[in-house]
């Protein structure tokens, strides 16, 4: 007989210590399951006090909030006939876990706390939270008084349990669980468990979701089962941006998906789906023998069942086919359909990530736009087109009638653009929203050119950004005649014969300078165009640039936040090439063919600055070295060895070799300008971000005396391939 049952899971845009608008948010999802038809409903990880809590996990008033957030969704009816999964801290016999409550008729059925932490790269649970370990276990746990008295019960079980319903099991799988080698649904799927969820705070990153995706897929390939993935969605105050993608999955395919990029601050997915088509799947003999003879926990008598009397889905009760009676009419319920699971292009997912990313973080810091030094090369020209992006976005979701977060966004956009209450203006275009929100400025100087000028000029008027164009040189020469006047001694450029470290002066005084303007024009604009507030200043450094530190401390890279801080500059330069086509601005095409430069030392006829020249490698080579290091934990040593396989065809060994000395001894010099980087989007897993992802020391012997000598004795011994192939 057909067992239908519909569940829900979905992504919430919340925000750290948001307690009002999270609880109004969860409360909104759970009335749109509802209103689907869903027994079920799966939120994201943390959802009631947000993920991004951080050390506010260490303090008290955020787990008693909780409770009393937790307590209002009791007392309504939100959880009247439907099971309730939300997740907030619980401490436990004074130890503080990180966990999923699942909800039901007002009552707490199961406490179920996280047992594998994520603990590395951008992530430090076990900095605010310790991992249940008792495998198969639970405790009693007493109910704070607020919820007994609501709930009607003064205790629940709480521990590594899964909750029986009248015709099927729950198991929850807590986000980093799935992607650990022994992840708790195997044994559950061994147990019985026939519907798994699992909720998550999972950061985008580009090319991420393959991998999201293909776990998810292979949780219920081999045990059969529906699997319910839920996600937070945005920007919940840190460099992190949540990408969203509420998944559902049943016996190995995918049956709904949600957008991965969405201004929509809730997103709910719902399926419909025969339990007897998970029964089917599991009935291969070997699966059998595996599940009884002792691969279930708890010394092979298996998960202990929390009981509650509800029914997920609808069957023909056994009682009534047993006396014999006719068959009971059930009302057709067509199940879901697997369909393709869509992928964002890398372009695209810059274009979106970072641009949602920007929007959360204008509308929730209440400020009035943004401003960028805009330089006419590449990489500003980057971050101009991702705000352009999200000025797109902004006037898609306001001026779509059937945007359900219309309303919301009109609101929003109407008060950072300063307009007065009650107003009815809506933009007629992203160009009209661009000129309201974004500030766009050209800071020349006798070393620029007319080609940059022009460029940044012809993309503003593009992108319709408020631009200004001025020079500096009067301020630059104002810092040098106080110099003089001190000294008696005027710098040069190199150029014009001076030294090093003359030509390096002139030149970071022009950077810093930058940055100064950048925060005066960004604070004074507003009030010269009639407007209260300030804007957010934009930087503009490309994750190889950092990694390598070609880049001058506190000069213009230092801003207020990064969009593209830890995106590849190859990445840039395609996304580029796809926004050029995508966003109708054949402009860009005149940033991908210019040359690299920071246009800070004066042009000759024989001399123009250029990037790969000054760094001594290319930006191809960056990424390379970058994912190297960070990916691949290769130290010089290793690295030498993994590139001389690589590389061997093309370069002699004594070529690598001093190019990855180059790497690290540059890398080295300059780590200490992590530690200011300014706040960037996480998008690259080999971002060097000195705050949580990438910690390292910043003062290194930088010439590694023993490593670069393991290095040149290997390349001695080693035969130059590429001098074979030449040949």
């Amino acid at each position: 007989m057909p067992h239908p049952v519909t569940v829900a899971t979905c992504s919430l845009n919340q925000w750290a210590l948001d307690f009002d608008g999270n609880r109004e948010r969860i409360l909104a999802s759970i009335a749109e399951a509802r209103r689907r038809g869903a027994t079920l409903r799966v939120g994201p990880e943390l959802e009631i006090p947000g993920y991004g809590c951080f050390d506010h996990f260490l303090e008290g008033d955020t787990t008693l909030h909780s409770w009393q957030v937790l307590t209002q969704i009791l007392a309504g009816e939100a959880t009247r006939d439907i099971i309730v999964d939300v997740g907030m801290p619980v401490m436990h016999r004074s130890v503080l876990y990180n966990c999923r409550l699942l909800l039901h008729n007002s009552r707490v059925l199961l406490i179920r706390p996280k047992m594998w932490l994520a603990n590395d790269g951008n992530y430090r649970e076990m900095r605010y939270f310790t991992p249940w370990t008792r495998r198969g276990e639970t405790d009693e746990f007493a109910l704070p008084a607020m919820v007994q008295r609501v709930a009607g019960q003064e205790t629940t079980r709480f521990g590594d349990a899964v909750l029986q319903t009248r015709d099927t099991t729950v198991g929850v799988e807590l986000c980093e669980e799935l992607f650990t080698p022994a992840s708790p649904h195997i044994a559950q799927g061994l147990d019985g468990v026939e519907i798994f969820i699992n909720s998550s705070a999972s950061h985008h990153e580009l090319r991420k979701l393959h991998r999201r995706v293909d776990l998810i897929k292979e949780a219920t390939l081999k045990l059969g089962g529906v699997y319910l993935y839920a996600n937070q969605q945005g920007c919940d105050g840190d460099r992190l941006y949540y990408d969203g993608c509420p998944l559902i999955a049943c016996n190995g395919a995918v049956v709904a998906q949600g957008t991965q990029f969405s201004l929509d601050d809730v997103q709910v997915v719902t399926a419909t789906l025969d339990l007897d088509d998970v029964r089917a799947a599991r009935s291969a003999r070997s699966r059998g023998m595996q599940s009884v003879s002792g691969a279930a926990v708890n010394e092979g008598r298996g998960y202990e069942r929390v009981r509650v009397d509800f029914e997920l889905g609808a069957s023909a009760a056994p009682d009534v086919l047993a006396n014999g009676d006719d068959v009971p009419f059930l009302e057709p319920r067509p199940t879901t359909e697997p369909v393709d699971v869509f992928y964002h292009s890398p372009e695209e997912e810059i274009a979106l990530g970072p641009a949602c990313w920007l929007w959360d973080y204008l509308r929730r810091s209440r400020t009035q736009g943004y401003f960028i030094p805009l330089s006419g090369g590449i990489d500003s020209c980057a971050t101009s087109v991702i705000v352009f992006s999200m000025c797109r976005l902004v006037h898609q979701a306001a001026t779509a009638p059937d945007s359900p977060t219309r309303t919301q966004v009109l609101d929003d956009v109407r008060r950072i653009a300063g307009e007065p209450e009650g107003s009815t203006w809506v933009p007629r275009d992203a160009q009209e929203i661009s000129n309201r929100l974004f500030v766009t400025c050209y800071m020349g100087t006798q070393n620029s050119s007319a080609e940059t000028r022009d460029r940044a000029r012809d993309l503003a008027a593009a992108i319709g950004s408020y631009h200004i164009d001025l020079n500096m040189d009067i301020v630059i020469d104002a810092i040098i005649t106080l110099f003089t006047a001190v000294t008696s001694r005027t710098p040069r450029f190199k150029v014009h014969g001076g030294s090093a470290g003359e030509n390096l002066a002139l030149q970071n005084i022009q950077a810093r300078l930058r940055m100064l303007l950048a925060y005066m024009f960004a604070q004074l604009v507003p009030w010269v165009r009639g407007r209260p507030g300030g804007l957010l200043v934009l930087g503009s450094a490309n994750v190889d640039e950092s990694l390598r530190g070609y880049l001058t401390k506190y000069d213009c890279s230092s801003a207020d936040l990064n969009p593209i801080g830890a995106i590849s500059k190859t990445d840039l330069k395609r996304f580029i090439a796809y926004a050029g086509g995508a966003f109708e601005l054949p402009i860009l095409e005149s940033f991908l063919n210019a040359t690299p430069t920071a246009e800070l030392e004066p042009i000759t006829h024989d001399y123009v600055q250029a990037d790969e020249a000054d760094m001594g490698m290319t930006y191809d080579e960056l990424s390379i070295f970058g994912r190297l290091r960070k990916v691949g934990k290769a130290g010089p040593y290793s690295m030498f060895c993994k590139l001389a396989q690589e590389w061997g065809t093309q370069r002699s060994p004594a070529a690598i070799a001093e190019k990855v000395k180059l790497f690290f001894f540059e890398y080295a010099r300059n780590r200490h300008k992590m530690t200011t980087l300014t706040p960037s989007y996480h998008a690259e897993s080999y971002s060097p971000d000195d705050n949580r992802f990438d910690l390292r020391p910043f003062l290194y012997p930088s010439r590694f005396p023993f490593q670069f000598r393991q290095i040149d004795q290997l390349a001695a011994k080693m035969p130059d391939r590429s001098v074979a192939a030449d040949k």
